[in-house]
């Protein structure tokens, strides 16, 4: 049974690899060296061809670092490298926490040191080319240290109780467990702006201007209440623009990059914000928080049917079940039914952009949220013309000229 359950392993990572890579090839027959005429309202000749450069090499850079991650798994795979740490691990403790801490923190490090020269090439070599990093030296050790930190203690912190939670609940884990997740989410989601990002970035109240008034005006119009809104200091990292919402109830808070307030006007920037309080106004927000808990939920109640199960530990060399060892099996085998949950996730996430952007078109301006897309979109270099079947696998949003054109239906 064991045997069956690493083939099958084995079958889902190579059928993963080779359906991201002909996803890819698609998207590549889609490169044009000519401006489309599609395109010629809001890309030059110029910028477009840059465009197409750097989706060119981001396109060689990732196919080189997922040929190199899939060819080291299939190799710890083949040659027993989890079953190997695992025996380590229990060489220095036999204690089921400290067990599970050990091992994926190793595995966690060990990813981390490996990723990081391709992370380097990424921030140093292409964003710096093509004119987008403004990151030094000092501030990537500096993430990279936070980052290593935060991981151990957030990410340690929640394995620890999960797996103390396996360990003295039995078969009530998978509620007790969800619960706790649970809570761990909503609390991230009300506080990740208050205590993880100043971590990384400074983040100030948005001065008394005519940006600050024009925002509260219409806020006051759609009768959203808002009180907290801020600039944070993105261009320390990169000249890509961007702007988010963050928090419930009265953690509400918007956050714009310093980026995007530079290089927008203020009814660019009211229309983008109008789509982001859309997104509340249709309780897109609160719906994907109960589809993420209730997602949770679901894989917890599967996990807890075959977690005990010493052969999920055994398909990948173990000699002794672990909690450690199987979980990592089952999310190797759990990975067609994430890849289907995402596409449903996906095609629901697209449906409320366009929502999203009509709430913003009808209740401020579609012309000035169109200019704002467009801007932000030459901005990033963005691909304005990807596969439909790309985008069906991988796009959260509405391409750009899908958007577009849903602006122009409305």
């Amino acid at each position: 049974m064991s045997n069956t359950i690493f083939i099958i392993i084995i079958a889902i990572i190579v059928f993963d690899f080779f359906l991201e890579r002909s996803l890819d090839y698609l998207n590549t027959l889609k490169w044009s060296s000519k401006l489309p005429d599609e395109l010629k309202e809001i890309y030059d000749e110029k910028k477009y061809k840059t465009s197409q450069k750097y989706e060119k090499v981001k396109h060689r850079f990732s196919q080189l670092t997922d040929s190199i991650s899939f060819v080291a798994i299939l190799l710890i795979l083949f040659l027993s490298g989890f079953a190997f740490l695992d025996e380590y691990v229990r060489s220095i403790t036999q204690n089921p926490v400290f067990m599970a801490l050990l091992f994926f923190g190793i595995l966690g490090l060990a990813a981390d040191i490996l990723s990081t020269p391709f992370s380097i090439y990424s921030v140093f070599v292409i964003e710096e080319r093509f004119g987008f990093n403004t990151t030094n030296v000092k501030t990537f050790i500096l993430d990279k240290i936070k980052g290593l930190l935060l991981g151990a203690i957030i990410g340690g912190g929640l394995l620890a109780l999960i797996v103390w939670i396996y360990s003295s609940t039995g078969e009530w884990f998978w509620l007790i467990a969800w619960g706790a997740i649970s809570f761990f989410m909503i609390f991230m989601t009300m506080f990740y702006s208050t205590l993880i990002v100043p971590l990384f970035n400074k983040q100030t109240p948005l001065e008394e201007s005519e940006l600050r008034s024009a925002i509260q005006d219409f806020a006051k119009k759609v009768n959203f209440k808002l009180d907290n809104i801020y600039k944070i200091d993105g261009s320390k990292r990169s000249k890509k623009a961007n702007a988010y919402f963050s928090g419930l109830g009265p953690k509400k808070r918007i956050v714009l990059y310093d980026t995007l307030i530079e290089n927008h006007t203020t009814e660019e920037l009211v229309a983008v914000l109008a789509h982001e309080i859309g997104h509340y106004k249709k309780k897109h927000t609160l719906f994907g928080m109960i589809i993420s808990i209730a997602q949770t939920g679901v894989m917890l109640f599967v996990l807890s049917l075959f977690i005990g199960n010493p052969v999920l530990s055994q398909a990948l060399g173990a000699t002794e079940g672990s909690f450690h060892i199987g979980i990592l099996a089952f999310g190797l085998l759990y990975s067609p039914l994430s890849l289907v949950i995402g596409l449903i996730m996906n095609f629901v996430s697209r449906k409320n952009e366009y929502q999203a952007d009509r709430f913003a078109g009808e209740k401020y301006s579609a012309n000035a949220l169109k200019k704002a897309l467009k801007k932000l979109s030459v901005d990033n270099l963005s691909n304005l013309r990807p596969h439909p079947l790309y985008v069906f696998f991988y796009y959260s949003h509405p391409t750009l000229l899908q958007r577009l054109k849903a602006l122009e239906d409305k």
